[in-house]
């Protein structure tokens, strides 16, 4: 695993650096030098920009050379003017058929300006900062449009690959497919057949030669043999043909019906704006998952980028080329050549100019077949099946597919809008989709709400409500987001009727398991629309903080005196807890109790009360109150959930993958930091994360026998030694006197020594963070704990035969409380270092 830093904001101990109120600002730093890695991630770049973008410019029936133009524009345009500096411009598949219809019906040179039009509008949309707009369509309606040209693409050029000549029409090309087939020609047909078996095995070869192999780009080697092969075998196929750079088309003034070029001009804009924006966003995630390019280079600027397409697309329509857009394949390249800056983009449209000019004699070797089979190759991959699974789990495959077949069979700028269509209705038909049923269980009515409740679904909710009969007890499960004021009228018309009757009223959220409403009386919704509880004595935890330690208002209870006592009570944050150490053990565990000085949040010292006489708690104690609503909150809620998952767990009994040995501070919450559930993770938990070692003549094999279970009979594949922040065990190691009584506490604690005398020891290393130094005295000694006592743990017999046998995997981790982030132990790394642990891609 490679180290990374955690982000700047993450570091509380950064040096904040800023200018006087009236400085000039500093000079700003140069643009990146040329790198080597640049220089070879531009030649991965070009030789893969070059083949592309003459099949491309052959799909859409325009001059050779227009490809060409429009990638050497693409490059050294947008990439030294564009907001995303790893993402490669030039023509694009997406844009095949919307040129290719543009040529067959306005010709060349209208097309050119029809292209610097839709440059002009991409400079006007990024001027006004619309940029993010584009990102609100629909990506269902995105990956049906880029499905539709591929499918488009793919049928056009199947005729090329056979031999023959495709038609402008989708549904021409399918009427005389199969006469084709019966006159398909050998040659065209070998060398496109050799030319897709070279793309699709060039990626796959095996081994070590075949790591080494790969590094040349699989489009260039299967246009290189292919090429090879026909001259070989002496193939009479049509060839590309490259006229002299003095005859090449400009840009000509727009002729043709001015609502037919306004369309083709917003046709132009919409595919390569969004095309364009969308790829740079992805360019933005690829960068991120490579944290050695996460920390050099900028997340996209997109109002950026739209200029920088703009001025592109009006330099490439002005000099004959084809539009330009982002690209995917070749952005894809860029990155994983480890590319460090725009510098790359720049020198591959540098390369590209470079080749149109000296290599015109190798180009026009190249048969059409197989430029055709690799861009009906290309046209296949945008039917992509991962974005078919996407869209299909997200409910949106009927939108996803009626703008397939709308782009297909009636236009790109058609088929987009059958799709907008389709999700507005869609998305309406999901909000006035709302199902409400009612069932009786042991004398009480259950009323469940599943949806938005709007005004539609009034009369379906006042039908309900009317099946409980007057003066029971009712409980009403709203299961949505939202409830506009008509639904709220009559839900609450409805309540005080009922109650009024003497009946009882309960309004529960069920995703946010809390109790909205009280079980008697009408109060129960709020003025406002929403839902709260009546009175203080409800807990209010928001639906994401169910489980932040129910800071919620708790009734006052009691007299006066309690409530002074309340009222000088000291609260000591978890801030507070992790920078201050004790200054003596005793003196802590006297005044906090228990294990209150070892990091548990929201420990308080009640002036009032002596120590020495805790008050156990009844059932009217706010402690107790508040174990009630949580058990009652997880059996109403959770436990309908977990239960066929736990049924299963008790008949095949547990097979948890990992031992978890971790501290009891009340802080580190397994499940959550480690995205487990019921049956992952056999836990021990302790105080500092100790691993007594074997041997030891302690009295307490608590440990050691938890260890031997999980390895000998549970079998389990991992032990994780977790150490955390502010660990009040540490601190107690720290500020230990040794003339203090041998409490259990102490004693227990002196398996901590060895890890207080590895950190003093000036001979070994001192663990780290990855990217800087251990804040305090104390996150080193919880560092170089984690460390220590997975030595202990490799001392035990049964953990030491499982690692010989290489069954078992030690692994240390760190948790920063303050920060919420993990830290793992790494074994790539001289030295002791806690790598960062990033966000992982959920995409897929």
């Amino acid at each position: 695993m490679s180290a990374c830093t955690p982000t700047r904001h993450d570091d509380p101990h950064r040096k904040e650096h800023s200018h006087e109120p009236h400085s000039p600002p500093s000079p700003r730093p140069r643009g990146p030098r040329l790198t080597g890695a640049d220089v070879s991630a531009s030649i991965a770049v070009f030789l893969i920009a070059l083949p592309l973008s003459l099949g491309i410019a052959l799909a859409t029936g325009a001059p050779l050379q227009a490809g060409l133009v429009a990638a050497a524009v693409g490059g050294v345009v947008v990439g030294r003017l564009g907001g995303a500096p790893l993402q490669v411009s030039g023509p694009a598949a997406g844009l095949t058929v919307v040129t290719a219809e543009l040529i067959q019906r306005y010709g060349w040179r209208t097309t050119c300006a029809i292209t610097v039009l839709a440059g002009l509008a991409q400079l006007g949309l990024g001027l006004l900062r619309v940029a993010r707009t584009a990102l609100a369509v629909s990506p269902a309606i995105v990956h049906g449009m880029l499905a539709g040209i591929g499918v488009t693409i793919a049928v056009a050029q199947l005729h090329i690959v056979l031999g023959g000549t495709p038609h402008s029409s989708v549904l021409l090309n399918l009427r005389d497919l199969p006469a084709q087939l019966a006159r398909v020609q050998t040659a065209a047909l070998s060398v496109s057949a050799l030319t897709l078996c070279l793309l699709l095995a060039w990626p796959r070869l095996p081994g070590r030669a075949g790591r080494l192999l790969r590094v040349v780009p699989a489009p260039l080697v299967a246009v290189t043999g292919a090429t090879t092969s026909a001259a070989l075998l002496g193939f009479g196929l049509p060839k590309v043909d490259l006229p002299s750079w003095s005859s090449h088309a400009l840009a000509g003034l727009p002729e043709g019906p001015a609502l037919g070029l306004i369309a083709a001009v917003l046709t132009i804009t919409l595919v390569c704006s969004v095309q364009s924006l969308l790829g740079a966003v992805a360019v933005d995630k690829m960068v991120a998952a490579r944290p050695a390019l996460s920390g050099r280079v900028r997340r996209a600027d997109l109002d950026r980028e739209l200029l920088g397409q703009g001025a592109a697309n009006v330099v490439s329509g002005t000099l004959g080329g084809l539009p330009v857009a982002g690209v995917a394949v070749r952005s894809t390249a860029n990155v994983n050549a480890g590319a460090v800056s725009r510098n790359s983009t720049m020198l591959h449209g540098v390369l590209v100019v470079i080749a149109a000019l000296l290599m015109v004699p190798v180009l026009e070797l190249i048969p059409l077949a197989s430029l055709a089979a690799l861009v009906m190759a290309v046209g296949i991959q945008m039917v992509s099946l991962h974005h078919i699974r996407t869209v299909t789990r997200h409910r949106e495959v009927l939108v996803y597919a009626v703008t397939t077949v709308g782009v297909v069979f009636l236009g790109v700028l058609e088929g987009v809008a059958l799709g907008i269509g389709m999700a507005v209705a869609v998305a309406l038909h999901r909000l006035t989709r709302t199902r409400i049923t009612h069932h009786e269980k042991e004398g009480v009515h259950h009323v469940h709400v599943r949806g938005q409740l709007t005004f539609l679904a009034v009369p379906r909710l006042s039908r309900t409500l009317h099946l409980v009969p007057q003066g029971a007890h009712a409980v009403v499960e709203l299961d949505g987001s939202f409830m506009d004021h008509a639904a709220y009228e009559s839900l609450q018309d409805w309540q005080s009727t009922q109650t009024a009757h003497g009946g009882t009223v309960e309004l529960v959220g069920r995703r946010t398991g809390v109790r909205i409403g009280e079980p008697t009386g009408p109060a129960g919704l709020h003025p406002d629309g929403g839902t709260t509880a009546p009175d203080s004595s409800g807990c209010r935890c928001h639906p994401w903080t169910p489980w932040r330690n129910h800071q919620c208002a708790l009734p006052e209870t009691g007299g006066p005196a309690q409530r002074n006592n309340a009222e000088t009570t000291t609260t000591r944050t978890p801030e507070d807890t992790e920078h201050t150490g004790p200054s003596d053990l005793t003196a802590k565990l006297d005044a906090l109790g228990a294990l209150g000085a070892l990091g548990t949040p929201g420990a308080t010292v009640d002036a009032s009360a002596p120590p020495s006489s805790p008050r156990a708690p009844d059932a009217t104690t706010p402690t107790a109150n508040q174990l009630a609503r949580g058990i009652s909150a997880f059996q109403r809620n959770t436990a309908p959930l977990v239960r066929s998952e736990l049924a299963r767990l008790a008949r095949e009994g547990q097979q948890p993958s990992q031992l978890f040995l971790t501290c009891a501070d009340s802080r580190l919450v397994t499940s959550m930091i480690t995205s487990s559930g019921p049956g992952d993770l056999f836990v021990v938990r302790n105080v500092g994360n100790l691993v007594p070692p074997p041997g030891e003549e302690s009295g307490d094999d608590s440990v050691a026998a938890a260890i031997e279970y999980a390895v000998d009979v549970l079998r389990v594949r991992s032990i994780t030694v977790c150490g955390h922040s502010g660990c009040g065990a540490m601190q107690a190691l720290l500020a230990a006197d040794q003339d203090t009584a041998q409490t259990p506490l102490r004693r227990w604690l002196r398996y901590g020594g060895p890890s207080v005398a590895r950190m003093a020891d000036g001979s070994r290393p001192a663990a780290r963070l990855a990217g800087r130094a251990a804040a305090d005295t104390v996150e080193q000694l919880c560092l170089t704990n984690v460390i220590q006592q997975l030595e202990h743990l490799r001392a035990h017999d049964s953990v030491s035969r499982a690692l010989r046998a290489g069954e078992l995997e030690l692994h240390g981790m760190y948790f920063h409380v303050g920060e919420a982030q993990a830290y793992l132990l790494s074994e790539v790394h001289e030295g002791e270092v806690f790598d960062h642990v990033g966000v992982a891609d959920l995409t897929a």
